[in-house]
């Protein structure tokens, strides 16, 4: 079985799933169809769709979103069991991590969704575990799937983001089933001069030859595996307005309408990039939104990112923000106007900070309720059991 690390992922995952099923987004996926696929990208849709889901920082990444879902749909269609989901949901974590920490800030910059791009890969694998594909499959799998890679930073802040995850997820389980019905493709598609990674600006790690190395190598890393480095959100917004929702606790006896700025490192920046909200789904990528939040109602929950509040979009206004490239990735500092600063390095739930089993147990609990008690316990329970309680079962 795999480590506690991935089952704490895992977990995470599901809750924000069930939370986010009834969610627009969601349900638009969830009304265009009733075949395996269309049940993939709902599940990855609906585990995206807040925002709220675990995130790995080295390639700004949500790699369970894209993973778990192709690994508990695809199970449950199988009539495999939890233990299957978990040991498929592992290789594929793996595999995914390994290209987005290596394509980081390449994708970024360019403008791609990290998440999107690269979830085909590990929706993929964990689909070919599942199927139990001969590894000359495999790498057939990802080949194809990564055909349909795509997503752009434009989408963030709309239906779009979440929407495009759930696609890649489901490309990744449409190669390995698509691999399994015997087609072959030439590796030069993924690695060669206008391949995935030439035409994208990835970059595939390589072996120890020095070639590209192999979905195997990737899904199984000799040195310490990418989960370790995943953090779990304890804010359901952007990871780049984390650090300042943090900090901005610490500023609480701030006098309302005081002018404050945030700064932050450029990648934060670019993520959450929205100064002007529309909406709730807008509000999650505005570190002005999510600073005034903190310092008139408290850090923002889920619920609060249902509609706009207009006083906090009124405190918003006098919250500015800028980018300094010494911070840390997820680091800030808030600068209150005749006040002391307050700096972070990175916020809770980081790797450095990490989520406490009881923070974890309280947010699926705000997030699922009572629904997924007993339901990730025992690695014997059917996957369609599990899609069942979490409200993710097929059209």
């Amino acid at each position: 079985m795999p480590s506690a690390a991935y089952r704490m992922a895992f977990t995470d995952w599901l809750a924000c799933a069930c939370a986010g099923a009834t969610e627009r987004a969601a349900q638009a996926v969830r009304s265009s169809g009733t075949d395996l696929l269309t049940d993939v990208a709902f599940a990855a849709t609906a585990g995206h769709v807040l925002d709220f889901d675990d995130t790995l920082s080295d390639g700004v990444a949500h790699v369970s979103t894209t993973t778990a879902p192709a690994a508990l749909v695809l199970a449950g269609h199988l009539g495999l069991s939890l233990a299957a989901v978990l040991d498929a949901y592992a290789e594929g974590y793996e595999a995914m991590a390994a290209v987005a920490s290596a394509s980081h800030p390449s994708l970024y910059d360019r403008g791609w969704h990290p998440t999107a791009v690269c979830g085909p890969i590990g929706a993929a694998v964990a689909a070919a575990r599942l199927l139990e594909l001969s590894a000359e499959q495999r790498e057939t799998a990802v080949t194809v799937a990564l055909l349909r890679a795509g997503g752009s930073r434009g989408a963030f802040g709309s239906d779009g983001k979440a929407i495009q995850a759930g696609l890649a997820a489901a490309a990744g389980v449409q190669g390995a089933l698509v691999a399994r019905g015997g087609a072959s493709v030439d590796p030069r598609a993924l690695h060669g001069p206008v391949g995935f990674a030439a035409v994208l600006g990835a970059t595939w790690p390589a072996g120890d030859d020095g070639a590209p190395a192999s979905i195997e190598a990737l899904a199984h890393p000799r040195t310490a595996p990418a989960i370790a480095r995943n953090w779990i959100k304890l804010h359901p917004s952007c990871l780049g307005t984390h650090s300042p929702i943090d900090a901005a606790e610490q500023l609480r006896e701030l006098a309302n309408g005081d002018p404050l700025e945030v700064v932050v490192h450029p990648v934060a920046r670019q993520a959450a990039h929205l100064d002007s909200v529309s909406d709730g789904l807008s509000a999650k990528f505005s570190i002005p939104y999510c600073v005034a939040h903190t310092l008139t109602r408290g850090a923002p929950r889920a619920a609060d990112f249902a509609q706009l509040d207009g006083g906090v979009v009124d405190r918003a206004a006098s919250v500015s923000v800028s980018v300094d490239d010494s911070l840390p990735q997820w680091g800030t500092v808030l600068k209150p106007a005749g006040a002391d600063a307050v700096r972070l390095d990175g916020p809770r739930g980081a790797p450095g900070r990490p989520i406490t089993e009881a923070e974890l147990a309280g947010k699926v609990s705000d997030l699922a309720g009572d629904r997924l008690e007993g339901a990730l316990g025992n690695p014997r329970t059917p996957a369609r059991q599990v899609l069942r309680v979490a409200g993710l079962s097929g059209g």
